[in-house]
């Protein structure tokens, strides 16, 4: 094995307040006799983990969810304590917490940055009330100035805002107010998501949108919204680093990055995933099995082949604007791109979708999405499927 190898931690917290709907999302409302088990749980799961990886050093850990911020400081506190204990943790390892607001003030947020906890991300969706009644979140614009402005007091100098289009009634002028207020912010983020609004199959829009209950923006609406967000986030500095992600200069999400590149990464929850040495593997999504014994919850076990990785390379690394690396696919699969794949690449450079740049840090030549392969891009990827 060689030494020092990068992995990433991934926390799934699985409660909330109350569940949004449109989520689909492992998360539900949970007791606090079932929180405090449930920490207790990720607590010895991280603990029991940690021999098979003292080869590795961990460059940046992730609380998801749910509303991990739901957590006390001081169970975070524990979490990240144990890390330092068990694991190898860089000094300069990015630590995200997502956060809701009206579930933490200054003092838990002070707290979690005390924890070692580097980045927050802020679950906004929309700058409009009846926006975000309409979704069935629990906040207000309000709460979240507060908790922004909380985090900021806090001393988080690396903070970002989670945005959704194409809502339930939403217009291009009301979806632009969301983004322009954010960006009005006094201290804006160094990060901002933007996702368009999916109706997923089991949560309570989906019921509706069955019923003729739900009133969507049509496909023009949602992508002049799509179209807008660009514009305007890139007019005030913010480099579009995928597909739905824009960040100022060096504040690109580490997290996500090592996702779409493939690197190591090792979920502890009900529900987390986990890539290690190219095996794909998940734990179980029953709290009750979880809560009796975390190390024994691992399933859907799945060593990826030759085939597997190398379209996972290609259709992960496309969602981020730098595209791939030819030079590092003949690294890893001893093949070059083009040979695998050269009568697809030609067809979409062709068709406007795909084109090769050059990587201004780099000087490597890069095979990318263009502007419109990017808003085509679950057609442009589904083409590099190999079986």
């Amino acid at each position: 094995m060689t030494e020092n190898r990068e992995l990433q931690l991934y926390f799934h917290i699985p409660f909330c307040e109350r569940k949004c709907l449109y989520c689909d999302f492992l998360s539900a409302p949970g007791s606090e006799k079932e929180k405090e088990a449930y920490m207790d749980a990720l607590l010895e799961e991280l603990e029991g983990r940690a021999e098979d990886f003292s080869d590795r050093t961990v460059s940046g850990i992730f609380f998801g969810g749910g509303t991990p911020s739901l957590v006390s400081g001081e169970r975070i506190k524990e979490l990240m304590e144990a890390v330092r204990r068990c694991y190898r943790l860089s000094g300069s390892a990015e630590v995200t917490m997502e956060v809701n607001p009206g579930t933490a003030d200054g003092d838990k947020l002070l707290c979690y940055r005390s924890a070692g906890v580097n980045r927050l991300s802020i679950g906004l969706q929309s700058a409009k009330d009846e926006e975000l009644a309409l979704l069935g979140r629990i906040h207000d614009f309000d709460q979240f100035l507060d908790v922004w402005e909380a985090g900021r007091e806090a001393g988080f100098q690396n903070m970002s805002v989670d945005i959704m289009s194409a809502l339930p009634g939403q217009t291009l002028d009301s979806f632009t107010e969301t983004l322009y207020k954010v960006l009005t912010l006094e201290k804006p983020p160094e990060h901002i998501s933007v996702y368009s609004l999916i109706v997923e199959e089991g949560t309570v829009f989906a019921q509706l949108f069955k019923e003729g209950k739900l009133i969507l923006p049509d496909e023009d609406s949602e992508r002049f919204m799509y179209g807008e967000t660009k514009r305007i986030l890139e007019e005030h500095g913010y480099q579009r680093y995928e597909i739905s992600n824009y960040a100022k200069p060096g504040f690109a999400c580490r997290h996500n990055c090592g996702y779409w590149m493939r690197k190591d990464y090792l979920g502890f929850g009900i529900g987390s995933a986990s890539l290690i040495d190219n095996v794909r593997f998940q734990n179980s999504r029953d709290l009750r099995k979880f809560l009796e014994d975390p190390l024994s919850c691992r399933e859907e076990l799945q060593r990826l082949s030759r085939e597997e990785r190398m379209e996972e390379f290609v259709f992960l690394g496309l969602r981020m604007t730098r595209g791939i690396s030819p030079l590092l696919f003949r690294r890893e699969f001893g093949v070059s791109l083009e040979e695998i794949y050269g009568g697809i690449i030609e067809k979409n450079q062709k068709d406007g979708l795909l084109f090769y740049r050059i990587d201004p840090d780099t000087e490597e030549k890069m095979l990318a999405l263009t502007d419109r392969g990017l808003d085509l891009s679950n057609y442009c990827m589904a083409q590099f499927l190999l079986s």
